[in-house]
């Protein structure tokens, strides 16, 4: 890869016009159309591997240090940060008028944040949602949003403030308490951290992603981390597991409020790791019951969950019949939240509550992730790590430590140069005679210093310029002898503070207990607690349950239990309708043709056969309800390239009958399966574990040698006889029991001796009666052969000729029967 230096001057090789200097063209070559030797030596070859691993680690650095991930210390983004600061550069505090959030907007973008608008103004409108932050930073006016997913209004029509508890996280900032850096552009600074007082990246949480890592800090309660802040300060020694116990941290406390399912034990791992999982549910309860039906109120949804998707999936369910056990859903939140199921008469609430948190986002998992950025010797360069609890509110104390050393010394710099002033006005106080005089025969202000100094000289312990200046500066007014006073109580008074601020600087001891700037610390969150966690705002908002009584539910108790019947097609379309009296009148695609029609109860299985030897089940409630050409069965099941559905089965017990394994010990059960593929081998196997449903890629019954297909799969109890039949018009009758029952998939054995390029087209099951088998010959002749026609021989035989001239084409049903009907 080829780079090009850059000259001195910033530019590249082009004169002030825009032209080439030296003659030179644009593409470097000169008027002799040479190219020219300079431009050779400003190129540096570079590996262009090195040269995009350089470049995406700083891409990846920015993100991770400038947008993405929060400061352990006031627990904001560097987009926050900007947002509040430009707020309080704006005087937009807790009790001034609202203002344009377009305002604000566009001076953080154009002074600290050069990045789009758009962004500056999601994380603008987040601050301000009540269900986004545990205590929100910004009191915004206007459309901001709702939990329901809406999108705030344009920032041209929104206003904004700061909140009260903002004050409190740019408090001490006006006293220079924190480092600043250059802006993007190097006009004018910005703080590199707020001196908050408040533990914000705890109390409010924050979620990013940067490059090759993330965070997931949960919000908390206010209250709560100032007394686990307290308790570290009263034991440095603590362990994690310490500080997650009695009044202390309990665990997350999110906005939207919601259950903790969590036990102790989890909790105390997740915050002692700094990673997990929080399972949080939404709370529901019965609030009214009547002989129509109870009403399963929903108060509060898990944080972070969209309230109108949430509603919309619970109102998919009941609509599509999944959740009969409700009969309407009904949205009435307004302020709060309020979501009304209606019960059908009868119907368990409890389970009703427990598919929700199963099939819907009423229960969710918050996948805790303590990352952030930690100080180091570099005060604008965080380094990212993930903590656990005990280093959070480590690296927060001794942040409160040190922003309060710097205001204790900034203040002691501030009392010392008044004192300065005040010493020299006492100074004078006896002599203002004589400097009114020196005053009034001066020439003007810098000859009446002069002649002060002069007379009042600072080697001897009088004046220096600093003091002269101030004195020079006074008004007539303070010279009376009342506000004389006033200024030596102010010296005093000042004099008395230094020696405070001087003592706890002095106090170096690492005693949490008994230092005094940890008393002050201890203090501030005393006073924290007490204006900004009151008993309505302290409130715990998510409850923690410990121990939680599982409610045991299956899919049955959520299933309409209604007859139907089942129509698949050759080509594999599959459909579920209440009632079919005749499958040959059913609406099929062009030139499809009715494959199977079984019927059965919602709550059954039924079994569908491949070509490949696989059986793919589902519930009959799971397929679709159409009157139309239904869905490809491909939709439901995951099928390899050229299988096709042979055959289909109802497991329902009345229409199949006892599949179950004899327990006296039986070789095969009362019923079950047989199959056949085009080679002519044969197997039956159980049906038993086919009777539930299964996953997507089905399970084997057969294992069919490469190059055949199975032809079919019917029902048989082991007593009947076979017929099978061939494409060269061979068939052969043999026993049932004569062919092998297997446990588990397998080839089978051989049922028909064929040629080498003849194929087993079919077969009948047959029990004694005269049951007929239609085919097709390759003249388009249709053909029928009676089960009792031929005699019953032994199977692996070539069978006998059932025409001499001409081959079978197909075998074709005589009518796909109708579904047996069952009494409503």
């Amino acid at each position: 890869m080829a780079k090009r230096r850059s000259s001195a001057n910033g530019q590249t090789g082009k004169s002030g016009n825009g032209r080439a200097s030296g003659g030179r063209s644009k593409s470097g070559r000169g008027n002799s159309g040479q190219i020219d030797e300079s431009l050779l030596k400003e190129i540096e070859n570079i590996p262009l591997r090195l040269a995009a691993q350089d470049r995406y680690l700083n891409y990846s650095l920015s993100v991770i240090t400038s947008r993405a991930l929060p400061d352990v210390r006031d627990g904001f983004k560097p987009v926050q940060r900007r947002i509040l600061y430009t707020m309080l550069q704006q005087r937009l505090d807790s009790n001034a008028k609202h203002s344009k959030c377009a305002k604000v907007v566009g001076d953080v973008m154009g002074k600290y944040h050069p990045h789009g608008d758009s962004s500056i103004y999601e994380a603008l409108v987040r601050m301000s949602q009540a269900f986004s932050l545990r205590m929100p930073m910004i009191d915004g006016s206007g459309n901001f949003g709702s939990i329901d997913g809406d999108n705030a209004a344009a920032m041209r029509y929104t206003e904004c403030r700061m909140t009260p508890i903002a004050s409190a996280v740019l408090m001490d900032l006006s006293t220079r308490t924190v480092a600043f850096k250059q802006n993007y552009d190097g006009t004018r600074e910005e703080p590199v951290v707020l001196p908050s007082r408040v533990p914000n990246l705890l109390v409010n949480g924050a979620t990013g992603i940067a490059v090759g890592m993330a965070t997931n800090i949960p919000p908390h309660n206010l209250k709560e981390v100032c007394k686990a802040l307290l308790k570290l300060l009263s034991d440095p020694e603590i362990k994690d597991y310490q500080l997650v116990a009695g009044d202390a941290i309990q665990g997350p406390d999110f906005p939207t409020g919601g259950e903790i399912v969590n036990s102790k034990e989890e909790l105390r791992e997740i915050y002692a790791t700094g990673s997990g999982t929080v399972k949080l549910r939404g709370v529901a309860s019965v609030a009214e019951t009547s002989k129509s039906g109870d009403v399963l109120r929903i108060t509060e949804i898990p944080f972070g969950v969209n309230k109108a998707l949430m509603v919309e999936r619970i109102a998919e369910l009941v609509y599509s019949n999944k959740l009969p056990l409700v009969e309407e859903v009904r949205d009435l939140s307004s302020e709060d939240i309020r979501v009304d199921l209606l019960l059908k008469k009868g119907a368990d609430a409890n389970k009703v509550l427990a598919y929700l948190y199963k099939n819907t986002p009423l229960q969710t998992n918050f996948n805790v992730n303590l990352t952030c950025l930690t100080p180091t010797e570099n005060p604008e360069v965080g380094a990212p790590r993930r903590l656990s609890l005990k280093e959070i509110l480590w690296y927060f104390l001794h942040f409160r430590l040190d922003v309060l050393t710097a205001r204790l010394t900034n203040e002691l710099n501030s009392l010392l140069r008044r004192i300065h002033i005040l010493e020299g006005f006492a100074l004078i106080f006896d002599a203002l005679d004589m400097i009114i005089k020196i005053i009034r025969n001066s020439e003007g202000k810098a000859d009446a210093a002069d002649k002060i100094m002069k007379k009042f000289p600072a080697e001897k312990g009088g004046l220096d310029a600093e003091q002269t200046d101030a004195i020079l500066e006074l008004k007539l007014y303070r010279l009376a002898r009342l506000e004389i006073n006033l200024i030596l109580d102010e010296l005093k008074a000042k004099r008395k503070r230094v020696k405070e601020i001087e003592k706890l600087l002095a106090d170096d001891r690492e005693d949490y207990l008994s230092s005094g700037r940890w008393k002050l610390i201890r203090e501030e969150l005393t006073s924290l607690v007490t204006d900004y966690a009151s008993d309505v705002a302290g409130r715990r908002r998510s409850q923690i349950l410990t121990q939680t009584e599982e409610i045991e539910i299956t899919e049955e108790d959520f299933i309409v239990a209604e007859n139907c019947h089942v129509l698949v097609t050759v080509d594999g379309w599959v459909k579920r309708q209440k009632h079919i009296a005749d499958p040959s009148k059913s609406r099929l695609r062009q030139g499809d043709k009715v494959l199977a029609c079984v019927s059965g109860n919602t709550r059954e299985t039924i079994a569908f056969f491949s070509s490949l030897g696989v059986c793919y089940t589902a519930r009959m409630q799971d397929l679709p309800a159409s009157t139309g050409f239904g869905e490809p069965i491909q939709k439901l099941f995951k099928f390899k390239d050229g299988e096709r559905i042979i055959a289909a089965m109802s497991m329902d017990p009345r229409i199949i009958g006892n599949i179950a394994e004899d327990p006296k010990g039986s070789y095969y059960p009362e019923t079950h399966a047989l199959a056949a593929s085009s080679d002519g081998y044969a197997l039956r196997f159980g049906l038993q574990s086919f009777a539930e449903p299964s996953t997507r890629a089905g399970r084997r019954f057969s294992r069919v040698k490469a190059g055949a297909a199975i032809v079919d799969v019917v029902p048989v109890h082991g007593t009947e006889t076979v017929l099978a039949v061939s494409a060269d018009c061979r068939g052969m009758v043999c026993p049932v029991d004569e062919i092998n029952y297997l446990s588990g998939a397998g080839k089978g054995v051989l049922l028909m001796k064929l040629a080498t390029t003849d194929r087993l087209l079919g077969f009948k099951p047959s029990t004694g009666d005269r049951d007929l088998l239609t085919v097709v010959t390759n003249r388009g002749a249709k053909k029928t052969i009676s089960t009792a026609k031929y005699r019953v021989t032994s199977r692996g035989g070539r069978g006998i000729e059932l025409q001499k001239n001409g081959k079978i084409a197909e075998i074709v049903e005589n009518a796909v029967e109708p579904p047996t009907l069952f009494d409503e």
